[in-house]
């Protein structure tokens, strides 16, 4: 609902004349207007009430900035630059921060190149798989010193998102999405609330509910300098903001993989757990998924009856249709499995984890524990530190598989994939990851990639960047030691590495059951 006329304001920001000449783009949304021109942006928020959203008056618009400004200089400090009002000066014009009385506030911004948005690059196809890394760190540094806000969240935060999805299919999806498929979709997300209530309260009780982003889409990053940039927080609704990190990381994962990017969605997950270890959170993933799909339905259904244009009309109705679909789906992943990738260094175990990762279990794929940033995490170090003798000393290493196991068993326990990504030259530690599938109920596979010791010596050398401490004393010191007997399945590793991951996808299709594999990850 509106509730007062911006007119005059809209006018003024829109003309070059107030920007020295400068050309002026404008770009509308149902909360705010932005105005771009030369080096500068400057978002007006709209005098409007919603149930979830209140600019109504000049005062509140002021409050809203300022937090805005507040909440988002967390991640983009140099992206916003200030609160700044429209003024009406004594000659009766209007002025950006003259001496007047103030008739309503902007947020002034610095201006960036529009390609760099995430969804920009998505679209086009040209998002780098290796910003995801980047990208999980500045998402984690956000959630790991984020404020924490017992006051939301928890059972009760969730099932204020649910009852609010279910009211807006009723008020704005009738006639667009499929009433019953809605009310199916509410009971099974009630359900599952339940079944992980008591989880939910006690993240919010240790903590992790914070003040997130809220709205973490791919739209809302952009590369700056070279690094994803995360902006655009939500400012004006605790409810949405306040929650879980695991909800707040599950927007982007689900807008990841309905864009069809399921390599870059199981990048960022793997890379986010690595950082937080929030490995027992996982169990939580497909209900937050799913809510957020159904955010994403409801919303696509609102803004189609909003819509005049009849083509822009139908392509946001079939979107809530296919938002809706993909909330059902997510709300039921396939039963989870364990996957052991074992062989000497060099042998492509790693690059055979993050390309099978996307294509088995629940979205957004796998999570992949791989021992030498355990073994680094262990120690002390950083993943691309050295670390001498004593970090592969005999105790270290017990503890090094004594830990992939332990959380491959917590991973499978909450219901995903994990694939264990380790040398696995000793029976006793092949042996242990085995049975930590058996205890909880799962499938195993064991995949060994044999390779000659000139390649496995070859392709240490050609390593940059990697975790692997392993050179070629270290590999025919692997080598001489021995492996026992190796009942894995054996997979020839001197092959291309998408000769070997085609391979391995038949030895998993030969022995997981239907849904569990996905098929080929670069076709998605």
């Amino acid at each position: 609902m509106l509730t007062a006329d911006q007119t005059e304001v809209l006018t003024f920001l829109g003309s070059p004349s107030t920007h020295a000449g400068e050309a002026v783009e404008r770009i509308d949304t149902h909360a705010s207007v932005v105005f771009l021109a030369g080096t500068r942006a400057w978002k007006l928020k709209r005098a409007v009430l919603y149930d979830y959203l209140d600019f109504s008056t000049i005062e509140r618009r002021k409050t809203m900035c300022d937090a805005e400004v507040r909440i988002n200089r967390r991640t983009a400090p140099d992206l916003y630059r200030g609160v700044v009002a429209v003024t009406r000066e004594p000659d009766g014009s209007l002025a950006l921060g003259g001496s007047g009385a103030p008739v309503d506030w902007l947020v002034e911004m610095a201006r960036f190149d529009q390609g760099g948005l995430f969804d920009r690059l998505a679209t086009s196809g040209t998002m780098d798989l290796g910003l995801m890394g980047p990208l999980a760190d500045a998402i984690a540094k956000l959630h790991l010193t984020a404020e924490p806000r017992s006051d939301h969240g928890g059972r009760d935060g969730m099932v204020w998102v649910i009852d609010g999805n279910a009211a807006g299919f009723v008020e704005q999806g009738t006639g667009i999405v499929d009433q019953a498929a809605c009310g199916g979709l509410t009971d099974d997300a009630r359900n599952a609330v339940q079944r992980v209530g008591a989880q939910l309260d006690a993240r919010r009780d240790a903590g992790l509910v914070r003040q997130c982003h809220g709205d973490l889409h791919l739209r809302n990053i952009v590369l700056l300098d070279g690094r994803p940039t995360l902006f655009d927080a939500i400012e004006f609704n605790d409810e949405i903001a306040c929650i879980d990190v695991l909800y707040d990381l599950a927007f982007l994962l689900m807008d990841l993989w309905r864009r069809q990017l399921p390599r870059h969605a199981n990048a960022l997950w793997n890379a986010y757990l690595a950082e937080t270890r929030d490995f027992e959170g996982v169990r939580l993933l497909p209900l937050f998924l799913s809510c957020r799909a159904a955010v994403r339905s409801k919303t696509s259904a609102t803004a189609a009856n909003l819509q005049s244009d009849p083509q822009r009309q139908d392509e946001l109705k079939a979107m809530a249709r296919d938002y809706l679909a993909l909330a059902q789906q997510l709300l039921h992943p396939p039963a989870p499995c364990l996957i052991g990738i074992g062989g000497f260094s060099g042998s492509g175990k790693s690059t055979l984890a993050h390309e099978l990762g996307p294509l088995v279990g629940a979205v957004p794929g796998a999570v992949v524990i791989r021992s030498d940033e355990i073994r680094k995490s262990l120690c002390g170090a950083e993943p691309l530190d050295r670390l001498g003798s004593e970090g592969y000393a005999p105790g270290v290493s017990r503890r090094v598989y004594a830990t992939v196991t332990e959380r491959a068993e917590v991973v499978i326990r909450g219901g995903h994939a994990a694939i264990a990504d380790a040398v696995f030259a000793r029976p006793s530690d092949r042996e242990a990851i085995e049975r930590a599938a058996a205890a909880a109920a799962v499938p195993f596979v064991g995949l060994w990639l044999d390779a000659s010791e000139s390649e496995l010596v070859a392709r240490s050398e050609r390593r940059v960047l990697d975790a692997s401490d392993a050179d070629a004393a270290v590999i025919r010191s692997q080598i001489a030691q021995g492996t026992g007997s190796i009942g894995w399945h054996r997979l020839d590793a001197s092959s291309r590495a998408e000769d070997v991951l085609q391979k391995a996808i038949l030895v998993l299709g030969q022995h997981l059951k239907g849904g569990t594999i996905r098929g080929e990850s670069r076709a998605a």
